[in-house]
């Protein structure tokens, strides 16, 4: 069966990316399959740098073909903050919770017309030796309303919100929000390539 390594051991990441994948019959490996190996540092200051070091590290690291992505929100508000410290914008230990609290402190005074906000995610390919093959960004935009709604997804779900649908992403299900999302959008970009032969990541293997 054909596998695919995503440089992430992020939970909410992993379940996205299998559920991206399995329409395409291709079985997700992550980070959380090799519970020894290293946190990789995110030492970038932009998303693609940080997907990037991920991406080329873990290949190097385990000799086949990784894709890596960085994600994040971004507040206009907030000069385009958390940024590349989404997950951890309330401290090191990386609470969905108090990340999203601390946004919703800091926009407190902000007027509604004013609350704009881009979620961003950038995909990196790397080969099995390390070295980046492709690259893809897909983003969406939306506003930051003022309590949480909503129980699915994951990060900062429960506070971004889309007019045109009328619903926060935290309130969508896991097809729709897919379907539009950011990280969705930036996959089909990789999918259209792999379907295309434009990329190709691996042979048929086991890791």
């Amino acid at each position: 069966m054909k596998q695919v390594m995503i440089a992430t051991a992020n939970q909410g990441k992993a379940k996205e990316f299998k559920h991206l994948f399995d329409q395409y019959g291709i079985e997700v490996k992550t980070l959380l399959d090799f519970p020894d190996y290293p946190e990789i540092p995110e030492t970038g200051t932009t998303f693609i740098e940080n997907a990037t070091i991920k991406a080329t590290t873990a290949a190097k690291g385990l000799h086949i073909p990784v894709i890596a992505d960085d994600s994040g929100l971004a507040v206009d508000a907030l000069n385009g903050a958390p940024g590349v410290y989404s997950a951890r914008y309330a401290g090191l230990e990386k609470s969905d919770a108090h990340n999203r609290q601390k946004v919703l402190d800091e926009m407190v005074d902000v007027q509604d017309e004013d609350r704009g906000a881009t979620f961003h995610t950038y995909l990196v390919v790397a080969d099995a030796d390390g070295q980046v093959i492709s690259q893809y960004h897909g983003t969406l935009s939306g506003v930051i309303i003022r309590e949480e709604r909503g129980e699915n997804g994951f990060g900062y779900d429960p506070i971004f919100y889309l007019p045109s649908e009328g619903l926060t992403t935290a309130e969508m299900s896991a097809e729709k929000k897919d379907s539009i999302s950011h990280r969705g959008n930036a996959l089909r970009l990789l999918a259209k390539d792999l379907e295309s032969g434009e990329l190709k990541l691996y042979e048929d293997t086991d890791y």
